[in-house]
């Protein structure tokens, strides 16, 4: 009875050990890759970009089929303006151009499967009234 304790303390302790490797290896993934993410430009720190990933992740998954590109840029935009203060910024769609200026730091521009996202944050300054 001891051997066969022992032999099923040794699988458990087996399946333990490859859960824990598998968990380290999904860890060490780049996120860019399971989140299908591209990154074309940034300015912008790494937390930030992944908060921005993340986001625009859920979003479009959370669409039903068509892609909404003004429902997206007020998702992000809300989303950055809330967390990290006003001034943001979000273009959405399949092809556009732009030529922006934005505050050091806060500047992200991406794909997501087919879908090119910027996001950019401006400086606020009050309008000097005469």
């Amino acid at each position: 009875m001891e051997g066969s304790a022992e032999e099923e303390l040794e699988r458990r302790s087996k399946f333990l050990s490859s859960l824990i490797q598998k968990k380290k290896a999904i860890e060490q993934e780049d996120p860019h890759d399971y989140l299908n993410v591209r990154v074309r430009a940034s300015d912008m720190p790494l937390a930030l970009q992944n908060r921005a990933f993340r986001c625009a992740r859920d979003h479009l998954d959370s669409m039903p089929s068509k892609l909404d590109s003004k429902r997206l840029a007020l998702a992000l935009k809300k989303e950055f303006d809330s967390s990290y203060g006003p001034a943001w910024h979000c273009i959405v769609g399949t092809s556009f151009g732009s030529y922006v200026t934005h505050s050091i730091g806060g500047f992200l521009y991406f794909s997501i499967d087919k879908v090119y996202i910027l996001l950019f944050k401006t400086a606020v300054e009050p309008l000097e009234q005469s």
